[in-house]
Order: structure tokens, then C-alpha cells, then sequence
């Protein structure tokens, strides 16, 4: 029997700052098995702000593993960045 990938989509993830709480602090573009978040980007070149980004995504959520895809590539390969909190 296969077993589907749960994939969310779109996800709002809420921040809590010192006693402020934002409900809607960011939105995750891709959260797969609640395990691994991909950011999706379309942008000439990869900036070390995107990379920061989802960094910062990954240490909001206490997950460990984010891909962060660009699809202004020629070769989609040459687009993806795997980041990695705490391993």
C-alpha cells in the first residue's frame, strides 16, 4: 500500500514575541510530513537574506530541515539550497 506525502500549503505560522503574539507571523510556502519547509523563490540571484530567511523560518517552527528552490535557473538543480537547523 503507498502511503501519500502529507504536503501543506500556505501554511500561517504564528510568532510570539517577548507577550506579543502575531497569529499570522510569516507563511511557510511549502511544509512537508511537518518535517521539512520549502521556500519557493523566482529571483535572478539567491541572496544570503533568503537563506536567513529560512533559517529563521526553521527556528520559528523547531523543525531541522529547509530546501530553498529558486526557479530562475536554467537548470533547476543549479536553484536548490539545503539549510539545516541544529544538525
Amino acid at each position: 500500500m503507498k502511503r501519500k506525502l502529507e504536503i501543506v500549503r500556505q501554511t500561517a505560522i504564528p510568532v510570539i514575541y517577548e507577550l506579543v503574539k502575531m497569529e499570522i507571523g510569516f507563511r511557510a510556502d511549502v511544509i512537508v510530513e511537518s518535517k521539512v519547509i520549502i521556500e519557493l523563490k523566482s529571483v535572478e540571484t539567491l541572496l544570503p537574506v533568503h537563506k536567513k530567511q529560512l533559517l529563521t523560518y526553521l527556528k520559528l517552527t523547531d523543525l531541522k530541515l529547509g530546501l530553498l528552490l529558486n526557479f530562475n535557473e536554467a537548470l533547476l538543480k543549479n536553484g536548490i539550497v539545503r539549510i539545516a537547523n541544529k544538525l
